[in-house]
């Protein structure tokens, strides 16, 4: 079969209850970019099937005990989501499976490479606000040198915001490839390996903006090359 008609097997993490609304997103910008989705929770793991791409998807925060900190009163943790989801991002680091961690995925990817996380941002922000939305209300600055530069098209975008955490230090072999007009980061990329991106925002959400749509097309070019 001729590599444009390859249909590479992505895998998708998300809860074991609720979570819908971003795997349906996440599914059609999936088979929109040429790969076939398949939906990972703690009870529906595929971890030794055949994956040639994975998602870390977005939900709760992560638990503050993976990072040695406090829990927070009034926050929503699902350590068995946690646990589940670092078997996956430890198998993409270990067999080289392309990777698309998004909001707590790519935090949960910097915890699991030894980095902390900012638990309360509002103290932090000076020049964006708290409001959650999906809307693309806030600014990304995108390091010029990152691959993230090359797959957006852009050193400056707008992108949405679902967040109340974010990286603090930065996990072994991340760069830090955008931040907000906080300096807050935003995305992070392996610059080692074939395809490792982390982005605090939802790109599932922003698909009609074509340079959102473009990390889901290159995940799934990169994943094509481990069939």
């Amino acid at each position: 079969m001729p590599e444009t008609q390859l249909q590479p097997v992505i895998g998708v993490t998300g809860p074991g209850k609720g979570g819908d609304r971003a795997w349906y997103f996440t599914r059609y910008a999936i088979i929109w970019a040429g790969g076939r989705p398949l939906r990972l929770t703690p009870e529906n793991s595929h971890l030794h099937e055949e994956l040639n791409g994975i998602v870390i998807g977005g939900g709760d925060d992560i638990h503050p005990t993976l990072y040695e900190s406090e829990v927070l009163p009034n926050s929503r943790y699902d350590k068995e989501r946690d646990m589940f989801e670092l078997l996956y991002i430890e198998k993409s680091l270990k067999q080289d499976i392309p990777m698309l961690a998004i909001c707590r995925g790519e935090q949960l990817l910097n915890t699991y490479l030894g980095g902390n996380l900012h638990q309360d941002l509002s103290k932090l922000r000076r020049h964006t606000c708290n409001r959650w939305t999906v809307l693309p209300v806030k600014t990304l600055v995108v390091e010029p040198d990152s691959r993230l530069n090359a797959l957006l098209g852009t050193t400056r975008c707008r992108i949405n915001s679902l967040h109340s955490q974010a990286i603090n230090q930065l996990g072994s072999g991340l760069r830090i490839a955008g931040r907000d007009l906080d300096n807050i980061v935003q995305a992070v990329e392996d610059p080692v390996r074939p395809f490792v991106i982390g982005v605090q925002w939802h790109p599932e959400y922003l698909l009609y903006l074509a340079y959102q749509r473009n990390l889901f097309r290159a995940l799934v070019e990169s994943a094509r090359h481990v069939i």
